[in-house]
């Protein structure tokens, strides 16, 4: 059974960091996609940042610049670095894994970036 267990959301100004870590279990890590996606009250998911199984990298225009994502193949960890957060990034944050043509969701994670 694949799980995705999340951590690191929180409180933060605008202008700060936070960092994102998203643990994984029942599948052989160093094979699958990983992905960010965010979704804010009424508005559909979205892509955040998104890494394959080779660590390449593909990012949404709105955090290209101000979000890092990477990988720990050794830990099963797949993280999200986001710095100079804005207002406009608070949403629950889900860590998604892609195992062929499944998508595995996990349980989300608050930021909420404050003035």
């Amino acid at each position: 059974q694949v799980q995705l267990v999340e951590s690191g959301g929180g409180l933060v100004q605008a202008g700060g960091s936070l960092r994102l870590s998203c643990a994984a279990s029942g599948v052989i890590f160093r094979l699958i996609d990983m992905g960010w996606y965010r979704q804010a009250p009424g508005k559909q998911r979205e892509l955040v940042a998104r890494i394959s199984s080779s660590g390449s990298t593909n990012y949404a225009d709105s955090v290209k610049g101000r979000f890092t994502i990477f990988r720990d193949n050794a830990k099963n960890t797949v993280y999200l670095q986001m710095n100079s957060l804005k207002l406009e990034d608070t949403c629950v944050y889900y860590c998604a894994a892609v195992r062929v043509t499944t998508t595995y969701w996990g349980q989300g994670t608050q930021v909420t970036v404050s003035s």
